[in-house]
């Protein structure tokens, strides 16, 4: 009989029923949104909206300005290509493509996979965020940095007769052309604004397509794969097709792509866990927490149950136990804490605008993370590999050291050294079953 199976008192034939019945008819019996609630909700995600109209603003506002101008060469070949008046891809379609097409294709695929009016917001939030972010810092190297199109001789329509000064490079003063507008924009090639906002708002939507779809589930599906990159594709297709009108140079394209991936990417993670987390389809739970929400929670295997070190209705976020860790050290509840080896339940929240409940089911949102020491975070990875090894996760060995583990149970049995030489990583040898760790004490 195991150390925990020892501590845990006998249960009742209620508690066995109360494991058995699902947590989300649990659930069922709580009340609607109240009022109140919708407000805190409200007021919480007012900043990042406006943040968004703030940057905005800034994208349209700079682009009214006249800017810096760099000194050009006459004589330089990759400056000299004709000005295309037609583009291929203009900013009227461009807006069609970056913008309108993730904001209606991504309440699509909510109401195709979870259907949350949750999701959704959390999901306009983010890609508007995603373009407002890469639009106000690529206008704003634009203006600084001032870097010639490749078209830039053709736009500015030098006197006849220009050359270059014998010791310098000719600037925009020797420019004949009438168009102020044209010419401004003849020394804005980087970055390219066409393929940071085309890789901003579909690759918001192929972060969001891979999380819905679990693309990184370690099962290889080549399908979802197809799915989840073709946004990229049709970005790629846009910032192609700027060194076709010859507006940018291939280093701009490279570095606008670049940049709108990372904010899509940067966006994305503000609202929505990493795309190889179990629970990758589902946004962060809401700021605002519900009173008496989270009572109940499924572990690992499926069987329902009360949380760990939960805090009551109503109390503060403040000591819980963040979702990447496996339990708390210094839990101090009624209930013993979970075994080593099974990661530490997360906990469930229902979609805020859903009058019913949603659990493990439709409208789940994951868990925001809590507060907690960096360095925990920090190390957490190191941690697992630490924790298996000590629990024989992986090599099924039992620990040696005799050093009390980070769980706060009683320091293990020190196991006298073995003559036979260790045993690698990853080989499977002969066993008769799980060599199990005997507490001190209880032998």
């Amino acid at each position: 009989m195991s150390y925990f199976r020892l501590r845990e008192p006998l249960m009742s034939s209620s508690t066995i029923l109360d494991k058995i019945i699902p947590a989300r008819s649990k659930r069922d019996r709580r009340p609607a949104v109240t009022k109140e609630r919708r407000r805190k909700l409200l007021l919480s995600y007012l900043p990042d909206w406006l943040l968004t109209i703030v940057l905005a603003a800034l994208f349209f506002a700079l682009d009214e300005i006249e800017g810096f101008k760099r000194v050009f060469s006459l004589e330089d070949t990759s400056l000299r290509h004709p000005y295309a008046v037609h583009e291929r891809i203009p900013n009227k379609e461009l807006l069609l493509i970056a913008i309108l097409a993730p904001v209606v294709l991504l309440p699509i695929v909510n109401l195709f996979t979870i259907r949350s009016w949750w999701d959704l917001h959390s999901s306009w939030l983010g890609v508007v965020l995603g373009l407002s972010l890469t639009g106000a810092v690529t206008q704003f190297a634009k203006v600084t940095v001032g870097r010639p199109r490749p078209d830039v001789i053709d736009r500015c329509q030098p006197i006849p007769g220009s050359v270059d000064p014998t010791y310098g490079l000719s600037n925009y003063t020797i420019c004949t052309q009438e168009n102020a507008k044209v010419l401004r924009d003849g020394f804005r090639s980087f970055p390219s604004g066409h393929s940071s906002l085309s890789f901003a708002g579909l690759g918001f939507l192929a972060f969001y397509l891979a999380g819905k779809l679990h693309l990184f589930d370690k099962r290889g599906h080549a399908g979802k794969a197809w799915v989840a990159l073709t946004p990229f594709a049709g970005a790629a297709l846009v910032a192609i097709s700027r060194t076709m009108d010859y507006r940018h140079h291939w280093h701009d394209v490279l570095v606008g792509s670049i940049l709108g991936t990372v904010m899509a990417f940067f966006a994305y993670r503000q609202y929505y866990p990493s795309l190889a987390d179990p629970l990758s389809h589902r946004p962060y739970s809401p700021r605002v927490r519900r009173e008496g929400d989270a009572d109940w929670v499924e572990g690992v295997d499926g069987s329902a149950g009360p949380e760990y070190g939960r805090a009551g209705a109503g109390d503060s976020l403040e000591g819980e136990i963040l979702p990447t860790h496996r339990y708390n050290a210094s839990y101090t509840g009624g209930y013993p804490p979970p075994p080593a080896h099974v990661a530490a339940p997360r906990r469930e929240y229902d979609d805020p605008y859903g009058a019913g409940p949603s659990g493990m089911h439709r409208g789940e949102t994951m868990k925001r993370p809590g507060p907690g020491p960096l360095e925990d975070v920090w190390r957490q990875g190191e941690e697992e590999d630490e924790d298996e090894d000590e629990v024989g996760g992986r090599d099924r060995q039992p620990l040696r050291d005799g050093s009390a583990p980070r769980d706060g149970l009683p320091p293990r049995e020190v196991l006298p050294p073995s003559d036979s030489p260790p045993r690698p990583r990853g080989v499977q040898l002969e066993d008769n079953g799980p060599a199990r760790e005997v507490p001190m004490g209880m032998r």
